[in-house]
């Protein structure tokens, strides 16, 4: 996958927008949908053998762009034939331009029309798609789909919502989607993220200025994203958080990893706490971590209780459960019997975050200051 540096993601109206921004700085809209057919016959020839071709041109933008990849492929070389979805219906503003400078063969689409051997250039329709395919341009795309022909989709798939990624009535599985400026969600999204195949998101002329006027709120996570606290030069270990980690009986590579990431994170302290028989294996390989031992140094509550541990990661099976306020925390089955130590009726039960249905629980301090980090796609 191809992507930008700065991993913003697009939905259909702000890139309608970060379009009209650029055209109306200068840019001719034909200079956008040349350098957008340009980018699809690049990555064909970049990916394929010459082989014969097919594009299947809508009468929109898309279809535009389509005619671009034709005319560059045959420019090179390569067999091309341009089927039209409405032969009838005339395309208009620049696609109409477009569709002139095409002097090669165009013919009605049918289903019929695509042959095996063939690589479909999918100019059918774009982003600005919101309603379910249906009679001739569905027929195609399951015959497209029946034959099992390698398609290169222009911009979205036909039939794709590019803001959902959900698939409206039908859509073709691509091997490579050339998509232009920045992705959108439905690149990223499931199922179309299955369809997409290959995605190449191409230089088209936008300038990532338009960035500052569309204010995107939708990343891809990367690192780029991540942002950790700088301690300050005089700052001591507390100043830099204690982690807290407390691991099962029995299995306490998630402990371990959690209490290892804790410190690459910069944690001031970590301390990974379980029954006495995991300790050797806890504090084999960090030898930065301090231990505590949950039967002789103290029980869950005894850390809980300790201002200065400002973060706590408990394990799925160190989760409060019904009836915990009788017989404390429970840290697993023991073979011997033996449970954490119960908690005093009057110690004040913390409040749990869960992070999973089956999954870890957090107890964790809230810091107003601490930056979300966004997951794939949000």
């Amino acid at each position: 996958m191809s992507l930008p540096i700065d991993c913003a993601v697009l939905d259909v109206q702000r890139m309608g927008e970060a379009d009209r921004l650029t055209i109306g700085a200068g840019t001719p809209g034909l200079a956008l949908m040349e350098a957008a057919g340009h980018a699809v016959a690049r990555a064909v020839r970049q990916t394929w053998a010459r082989r014969p071709v097919v594009v299947l041109r809508g009468p929109g933008n898309n279809g535009g762009d389509g005619s671009v990849a034709a005319r560059h492929l045959a420019r090179h070389g390569w067999r091309v034939r341009v089927l039209d979805l409405w032969p009838e219906r005339a395309p208009s503003g620049d696609a109409a331009v477009m569709a002139r400078r095409w002097r090669g063969p165009v013919a009605p689409l049918t289903p019929e029309a695509l042959r095996p051997g063939d690589l479909v250039i999918d100019a059918l329709f774009g982003a600005g798609l919101t309603r379910p395919l249906t009679g001739l341009a569905r027929a195609v795309i399951e015959r497209l789909t029946a034959l099992d022909l390698p398609c290169v989709a222009v911009d979205v798939p036909s039939g794709l919502d590019a803001d959902t990624g959900q698939i409206l009535g039908a859509a073709p599985t691509c091997a490579l989607c050339v998509t232009f400026f920045r992705p959108k969600p439905g690149h990223l999204l499931y199922p179309g993220r299955a369809l997409c195949g290959r995605l190449e998101v191409a230089d088209i002329g936008i300038s990532p200025a338009v960035l500052d006027v569309l204010a995107p709120d939708t990343f891809i996570n990367a690192p780029g994203l991540w942002t950790l606290p700088r301690p300050p030069r005089l700052g001591h270990k507390y100043q830099r958080g204690h982690v807290v980690v407390v691991s099962g009986p029995r299995l306490t590579g998630a402990a371990r990893l959690a209490g290892r990431a804790a410190r690459r994170a910069g944690a001031g302290l970590v301390t990974l706490a379980g029954p006495p028989a995991t300790l050797p294996l806890l504090g084999a390989d960090q030898p930065g971590a301090l231990l505590w031992d949950l039967e002789h140094d103290g029980d869950l509550a005894a850390l809980l209780g300790d201002p200065r541990r400002s973060t706590y990661v408990l394990g799925a099976r160190t989760r409060p459960r019904p009836g915990d306020h009788r017989r404390g925390p429970e840290l697993g089955r023991q073979r011997s019997g033996r449970g954490a130590r119960r908690r005093r009726p009057d110690q004040p039960r913390r409040p749990t975050r869960r992070l999973g249905r089956r999954g870890p629980t957090g107890l964790l301090r809230p810091d107003p200051t601490r930056r979300r980090i966004p997951g794939p796609v949000r």
